[in-house]
């Protein structure tokens, strides 16, 4: 497959500081440029503040992946139409500078492609083939990163009863397809469809679905209680 295809195919035209085909690491003058340098103090408060975000590092250094602030972040200039993504190919999440600008947005971008990180870890996932386990990630993430929690609906003026939220997260999971894969909209409702129950319930490793900060603080506790128990057996 030529580059430009691929690139098309897998969503790498969303992120053109990819193309180099390594991953970026931040540079001294880099730091000094505003959205990146905002980008990058936004990541630490989230990495060091955010439940959410802190039980999924724990875990996956539980697993053996350890994630590493400057190896597996990186601030890029991104397309309009996106917030971040998980590159497989170099086990790097990036975070789009140019259009994350409040904490509160930034958290959520990190704890969804940590998200894709810990599926990536935990299990063999082949992102770029079967579009049934990238499905059932993006339904994982948007499920337990928050993107549907209910005051983040209605910030977007998304209003709903029965089973809103699993709406919003087959909609979400949907459109994040739509934007990385060259497939139909038909094509791609029927995959989230065969794996939406199952990957719905996939609650790991919050062991719940952590609507709010504070459910994701409990199950921060949970988890460190957990490895706790398991440390001095």
């Amino acid at each position: 497959m030529d580059q430009t295809k691929q690139e098309k195919e897998y969503g790498y035209e969303l992120f053109p500081e990819r193309k180099t085909g390594k991953y970026r690491k931040g540079t001294i003058g880099e730091s000094l440029f505003t959205f990146n340098h905002k980008c990058q103090v936004m990541l630490q408060f989230a990495m060091e503040t955010s439940p959410y975000a802190k039980l999924l590092l724990s875990a996956m250094k539980s697993s053996g992946c350890q994630v590493f602030k400057d190896r597996h972040f990186s601030c890029e200039d991104c397309d309009g139409t996106v917030s971040g993504g998980f590159d497989a190919a170099s086990s790097q999440i990036v975070l789009c500078q140019n259009n994350i600008h409040q904490q509160s947005h930034m958290t959520r971008v990190v704890t969804h492609e940590l998200i894709h990180a810990f599926d990536h870890c935990r299990a063999h996932v082949d992102w770029f083939n079967n579009y049934k386990h990238l499905a059932c990630s993006e339904i994982r993430a948007a499920n337990l990163s928050g993107d549907c929690a209910f005051n983040n609906e209605a910030a977007r003026f998304n209003f709903g009863l029965k089973q809103h939220h699993q709406e919003c997260v087959r909609g979400r999971a949907l459109r994040s397809i739509l934007a990385v894969r060259n497939v139909s909209r038909k094509e791609a409702e029927k995959i989230v469809d065969e794996v939406f129950d199952t990957c719905f319930n996939d609650h790991a490793p919050f062991g719940r679905i952590p609507h709010t900060k504070k459910d994701a603080g409990f199950a921060y506790r949970d988890h460190q209680n957990r490895d706790r128990y398991y440390a001095n057996l």
